[in-house]
Order: structure tokens, then sequence, then C-alpha cells
């Protein structure tokens, strides 16, 4: 008579839930290793104890298949196969319990007690000469920001509300429309310019951020840096044209 040598799988992948939390994982485990071992490998996984926790297995279609019982029986033992769920009840233990983090004590530090602290990230800053710790470079960039926002200032002074003008913003296909807002924003720092565009290929309607600069239809608004506009006696772009450009 021929013999025949069965052979599976070494190892099983399940997904693992819990009685004492709302979560679920993927996991694989060797078939070599006992219950009790297992066990102690999900103790790690849902927080529950080894010692008082029963493992029930359930299939696919979610019906039970068996329990994991005797700890000193292997796992490829029990009829397991990959896809299956265990399922870890610990009646000692309460559903969410180690879900609720309003019961985690929380470290606090002083401000004071941070500034004294040698290892900390303003220390390494201050060590370092960087970031706002650097005052010639804080103050260079302050130099700069002013200078920057003066030449705006007095290009935005140069242009007028209602007057026809021509964007090229970097990168950008060159757009006509009418100013209708000059000034400075809420939603960023520094003069902008409000365009009305004579197509849809803007981003809003005048307003940003709930605060309203001026008015048009959705998508033909955009706000864009003073150097990027041109006043003048601009045409609409009419499709030729704008095919042509």
């Amino acid at each position: 008579m021929a013999n025949f040598e069965v052979i599976t799988q070494s190892t099983v992948n399940v997904v693992i839930t819990s009685s004492i939390s709302s979560f679920a994982v993927e996991k694989r485990y060797p078939k070599n290793i006992s219950i009790g071992e297992l066990k102690g490998k999900l103790e790690l996984v849902t927080g529950a104890s080894a010692r008082s926790m029963i493992l029930e297995v359930y299939d696919r279609e979610k019906e039970f298949v068996c329990a994991l019982t005797n700890d000193n029986t292997l796992l490829g033992s029990f009829p397991i196969d990959d896809g299956m769920r265990i399922h870890v009840n610990d009646s000692q233990l309460k559903k969410g319990e180690f879900e609720d983090v309003s019961k985690v004590a929380k470290f606090e530090l002083s401000q004071e007690d941070y500034s004294k602290r040698s290892d900390s990230v303003k220390a390494f800053l201050e060590r370092n000469r960087l970031g706002k710790y650097n005052e010639e470079e804080v103050k260079k960039k302050a130099e700069e920001q002013e200078a920057k926002e003066t030449e705006e200032e007095k290009i935005s002074n140069s242009l007028q509300v209602n007057q026809r003008c021509e964007v090229t913003v970097p990168g950008q296909a060159c757009r006509r429309g009418a100013i209708k807002f000059i000034g400075k924003t809420n939603f960023k720092s520094g003069w902008w310019i409000g365009i009305h565009y004579d197509e849809p290929v803007g981003k809003n309607d005048g307003s940003v951020e709930g605060t309203r600069y001026f008015t048009c239809p959705m998508r033909y608004g955009a706000f864009v840096k003073p150097a990027h506009v041109n006043m003048g006696d601009f045409p609409e772009l009419f499709d030729e044209e704008m095919d042509e450009m």
C-alpha cells in the first residue's frame, strides 16, 4: 500500500478581536506553538490576561468553529485556517478600559522647568543659534520682509480699482481681467491685488476664508501679488487669441 504524507502550511493568518476593545488586528502565528504560548502573545495584542482569557474561533461567515482549550495543545491541532477570527474573552476586564485616554496620567512640565532643561529642542536651538534664537538672522529676515512690503505698497499705489489689467504669474498662462481690490488681507501678510478675470480661471468669488474683498462669479476671482499685475488698456481675450498664446 502506498504511503501518503499530508503537508500543510506551517503558519496561519487570523484576525484577533477581544471583549475589551473595539479594534481588530490581523496576525500570523506558527501552528506549532501551544495555546499557552498563544495566550501570552495575545496578552500583548489585546491587553487581556493570559490567565483569565478564553479563546474562541469563528470562520469567515462568523460561525463558531471551536474553543482553543488546553494550554499544552498545539494551535495546529485545531481546525483553524487563514482568514478565521480568534476572539479573546476576558470577563475580568471591561470593554474600552484600555481605550479611555482620560484615565492616563499626563506628564506636564511648566514653561520655567522646560527652559531649564538642557536636552530640549529650545536648548538645542539656543546653543546653535538657530531660528528665532539667531538675532542677526531674525533681524535680516525682518528687514527683507519690510523692504518687500515697501516695494509691494509702491506698486500697489500705482494701480487703480476697476482698471483693466494683465496678470503674468510665473508658470501660468497670461490672464486678463479687472482690478477689484488693492490692499492687505486677513488670509496672508503683505499686499494683494484682487482680480476679476474675464474667464473662469480663478480660485474664488472675491472672498477668502469667510471675508469678502470684492464680488464676482465663482472661479472668476483671484488674489495675486502686485508685481504680477500690469495695468493698462487690455481688451478681453477671444478664444482665437487664447489658442494662439
